[in-house]
């Protein structure tokens, strides 16, 4: 039996539930997730491998319609680049969310020669014949595409999902060891762990404007771990708001971190923040590019 491999790339707007729809179909948290939109920033790979076969699922931001910042137009080129490198491409809509033929990401679909899977999430929030009028809606804007109602919150559709991925995958070698879950080292994840801790702890403008950088990771001699980590911020009033009246907020965004990062490495951890102001940062090129958020 041929071994089969390739990327899965899931797209689709804001808060639509990419993220949920990873971590439900590798059985892990891969990618942070959080009512806010725009929590994704990265693309990040996450694989499902067995004797046979290696899904390489891959996380994007949510495409944004008028981006405001840099940093913005940085992750709407790795939804662009989603569409070129990938075997299958995964849309996931929802009820709240909807696309004209106009669309970018509707002609771009349109024009790819990958497998288009569109999968309607949430149907747990759906009347019956809204799933029938989204599915038609999207048949004719996507005649290509296969169709799935999906709730990766209650759990229901992994298994046609899999089944379907696994039919149009590509006859291929392995890309990556199959022991491996992702290619994303452990400092990224820390660092994830910490921002989403911020998006849960601060409204408004303040998760966006932040960013995580882990700075020390060190392995002590007991087994802990000691992780210092800085939070960018882009104004000084931003600062005082992360931190609190008498650094109370941070702490607590602290605590949170250090047992999420705790759970996550099965180790005690020793972690302490910072936070920095980096002016308008989001808009500064080499500062992404420092960061990785520069597309190829």
């Amino acid at each position: 039996m041929s071994f089969k491999a390739g990327f899965v790339n899931i797209i689709g707007l804001p808060n639509v539930g990419k993220s949920s729809l990873v971590n439900y179909l590798i059985d892990d948290h891969l990618s942070i997730v959080n009512s806010k939109s725009q929590t994704t920033r990265h693309s990040i790979r996450g694989f499902i491998s067995n004797e046979n076969h290696q899904i390489i699922l891959v996380d994007t931001p949510g495409w944004i319609e008028n981006p405001a910042y840099q940093l913005q137009t940085e992750m709407n080129k790795c939804v662009d680049l989603a569409f070129e490198e990938g075997d299958i491409i995964l849309l996931v809509v929802d009820k709240f969310n909807s696309y004209n033929e106009s669309h970018h990401i509707i002609q771009t679909l349109n024009k790819t020669n990958a497998k288009i899977i569109v999968l309607l999430n949430k149907i747990d929030l759906y009347k019956p014949e809204e799933i029938i009028d989204l599915q038609s809606h999207y048949q004719q804007i996507i005649p290509n595409a296969d169709f799935y109602a999906i709730s990766t919150t209650e759990k229901i559709g992994k298994e046609v999902i899999i089944e379907k991925i696994l039919e149009y995958l590509p006859n291929h070698p392995p890309y990556f060891d199959i022991e491996e879950w992702t290619d994303r080292n452990t400092r990224f994840f820390v660092s994830e762990m910490i921002r989403e801790r911020i998006f849960s702890n601060y409204q408004k403008e303040i998760p966006y404007s932040t960013e995580v950088v882990v700075e020390k990771y060190k392995e002590k001699e007991d087994q802990s771990v000691l992780i210092e980590a800085t939070i960018f911020v882009e104004r000084s009033s931003q600062k005082n708001i992360l931190i609190g009246h008498e650094g109370e907020k941070i702490k607590k965004v602290s605590i949170e971190s250090r047992d999420k990062i705790s759970n996550f490495l099965g180790q005690k951890v020793h972690l302490f923040l910072f936070v920095k102001v980096l002016d308008n940062w989001r808009n500064k090129e080499n500062v992404l590019k420092k960061f990785g958020y520069l597309s190829k």
